[in-house]
């Protein structure tokens, strides 16, 4: 059985002070992504653990985000696996059929960025550039031939990622990790939230917005293959998940 930790939203930061820490929202309803964008100050309570991976303790610290880093750190990503054509609606609107099994691509651990941070668009795919939602999947231990029953145990939370695409250079090729794999386009985060915490992973509504405008408004329930079954699928290969490594639905 998955041990749950002691906190339900994780951060990782640089304080004011510019140390790196962890820890949890003091205040358990703020949004910190949209509060630290408008300008917000978001306050942490501080763990004495550098990693959501590692168990620990609150240190009884209370300090302010200067700067918001992704909640699982780059050393420990690895690849980061992605699951393509997921969503029912997306296959419709492509006229395709809902796939039998997983369609898994791969992002390099380069992909990683902080939340808000900027992305920087490479000179070789300079337009056509979108942006899309996921729920990431991140794993608490090693995740190897597991079934689907018992799948749901291996995994410590979930947060938001933007699996973000060069159209234009997908449209030469048939593979997809080269024009989803550039320095920087997969920004994760704010917040991991802890499996314990968020209970019903297929009952969320996910948007994306460009300056205002939605791009994308759908939920999770209009997901063909679930986080447990993908999570499954995955432990199957020859390179099967490890504690830390995250999975985007797609």
């Amino acid at each position: 059985m998955a041990v749950s930790p002691n906190w339900n939203r994780f951060v990782r930061f640089i304080s004011d002070d510019g140390r790196e820490l962890c820890g949890e929202p003091d205040d358990a309803n703020v949004d910190v992504g949209l509060a630290l964008a408008g300008g917000q100050i978001v306050q942490v309570r501080v763990r004495d653990t550098a990693s959501a991976l590692s168990p620990g303790k609150f240190t009884g610290e209370v300090v302010s985000i200067r700067k918001l880093l992704s909640p699982i750190a780059p050393q420990e990503v690895g690849t980061i696996r992605c699951i393509g054509l997921n969503f029912k609606d997306h296959a419709a609107e492509l006229n395709l059929p809902l796939p039998a099994v997983p369609e898994v691509f791969m992002k390099p651990a380069g992909c990683l960025n902080n939340p808000l941070d900027p992305v920087i668009i490479p000179r070789s795919a300079t337009s056509a550039v979108d942006a899309e939602v996921e729920l990431a999947i991140v794993l608490s231990r090693d995740c190897k031939n597991v079934d689907v029953t018992s799948a749901a145990d291996y995994i410590l939370g979930f947060t938001t990622a933007n699996d973000i695409t060069c159209r234009d250079v997908q449209g030469k090729t048939s593979q997809w990790g080269y024009c989803k794999g550039y320095d920087g386009f997969c920004p994760l985060g704010p917040t991991l939230v802890s499996a314990h915490h968020l209970s019903r992973p297929l009952q969320l509504r996910m948007t994306s917005s460009i300056n205002g405008g939605v791009i994308q408004d759908g939920t999770t329930t209009d997901m063909i293959f679930s986080p447990a079954e993908i999570v499954s699928y995955l432990s199957k290969v020859g390179y099967p998940p490890m504690p830390g490594m995250h999975s985007l639905t797609s």
